[in-house]
């Protein structure tokens, strides 16, 4: 007899929007002091999220590319729940405007010479480069998946 397949809840949502409900096999996100892999049966934990990428496996084994802007993680009893102030599905990403976002802090980073320009710039690096790795990641599983 097979053993039942243990699953995660996830609900993942920004301001606006419910952007996932469902069960998974695991969720891995970019936590505040690194990235973290949650799977069925994991500790209860509260965790902040920084600017990155939210990779979940649904049922079927195949995986969800995700941009998250910063927010919060929360595991209670093999469920997870992600709040956001922004969230994106790998297709919402626009990659020109990710790169010209890209461009732009690095040329402020360059030439400004007030902190607070300064440190702003370094959060908008962060999400653009947060985007343009979710494109990279979401084309490469496309390409394997789809095979030579």
């Amino acid at each position: 007899m097979d053993s039942p397949v243990l699953t995660l809840q996830i609900e993942i949502a920004d301001i606006g929007r419910l952007i996932y409900s469902g069960e998974c096999l695991k969720i891995v996100a970019p936590a505040a002091k690194g990235e973290v892999c949650i799977l069925p049966r994991h500790a209860p934990m509260l965790t902040s999220l920084r600017p990155g990428e939210i990779r979940l496996q649904d049922l079927s084994g195949e995986d969800r590319f995700y941009f998250v802007s910063g927010g919060y993680l929360e595991v209670k009893d093999s469920a997870v729940t992600v709040l956001a102030d922004e969230i994106l599905r790998s297709g919402e990403i626009d990659s020109e405007r990710a790169y010209e976002a890209r461009e732009q802090a690095e040329q402020v980073l360059r030439e400004s010479h007030f902190r607070r320009e300064r440190d702003l710039a370094k959060v908008d690096l962060a999400k653009a480069l947060a985007q343009l790795r979710v494109l990279q990641h979401a084309e490469i599983y496309r390409l394997k998946k789809s095979g030579p």
